[in-house]
């Protein structure tokens, strides 16, 4: 797990671009926030909150699927880019944060959305 601190401005960098598999996700800790970044097949980032609503499993733990999100403990699965839930037992969706590429850093953005 990686524990990195924000600065001011929202967008704080996460990752390297190497840091993730494709078509895998991972958990990292942002100012106390623990959160799901996920990087798919197509190249695309995405980052949304890591406990799942329905009974708390850790997202960043569980399987890249296209872009969903599948939760280790029950198998809901999440939305990498919006938070909506794609598959029972969740029926609630998680935060979503938009996520960017600057050279080889991945950047979230924390705070207002």
């Amino acid at each position: 797990m990686t524990a990195i601190r924000q600065p001011a401005g929202g967008f704080v960098t996460v990752a390297r671009a190497g840091d993730v598999e494709p078509g895998t996700v991972r958990v990292i800790e942002v100012d106390g926030r623990s959160l799901c970044l996920g990087l798919t097949e197509d190249g695309e980032w995405g980052a949304i909150d890591n406990v799942c609503t329905h009974d708390g499993g850790t997202l960043g733990e569980g399987e890249l699927d296209d872009t969903g999100v599948e939760c280790p403990r029950h198998g809901a699965r999440f939305d990498l880019f919006t938070g909506r839930v794609l598959a029972l037992p969740a029926v609630r969706p998680v935060a979503a944060y938009e996520t960017v590429v600057d050279g080889d850093e991945i950047k979230v953005r924390i705070g207002d959305r």
